[in-house]
């Protein structure tokens, strides 16, 4: 069971940095874990994504196309009982650190079996083209 801390913006900054781990470490099943079995993830520029399965299967071949290595940065977090409302931005990065595209984010979570899961994940490009 996952201990909560007083203030949801620790357990939200946590959770993202162990989304960053798996990620930048190639571990896109420990990734896709972090969503909910029905979670929706819409990606800027792309199709939106639902599923769990289909959620790691987006982040592989986010890996494959070359980006190595993200960031996520908690603006702003609001708790709704059982669901937060998570605003930041985000960096990705491929080899030599070469920067991809960043932008903002919006991430649903839901409050499932005593841990927060990602129910809806929002990306928007700061990229104009």
């Amino acid at each position: 069971m996952e201990a909560l801390s007083t203030d949801i913006t620790d357990d939200i900054k946590s959770l993202n940095q162990k989304f960053v781990s798996c990620f930048n470490q190639g571990d896109t099943a420990g990734v896709a874990n972090l969503y909910t079995i029905t979670a929706l993830l819409m990606p800027a520029g792309s199709d939106a994504v639902q599923g769990r399965e289909a959620v790691g299967k987006f982040w592989q071949s986010t890996r494959d196309n070359g980006v190595t290595e993200m960031t996520l940065d908690t603006v702003e977090v609001e708790q709704l009982e059982l669901t937060a409302i998570e605003l930041g931005t985000y960096t990705l990065r491929g080899q030599g650190h070469t920067s991809i595209d960043d932008g903002k984010y919006m991430v649903v979570w839901k409050r499932e079996h005593d841990q927060w899961k990602i129910q809806k994940d929002i990306w928007n490009s700061n990229q104009t083209s």
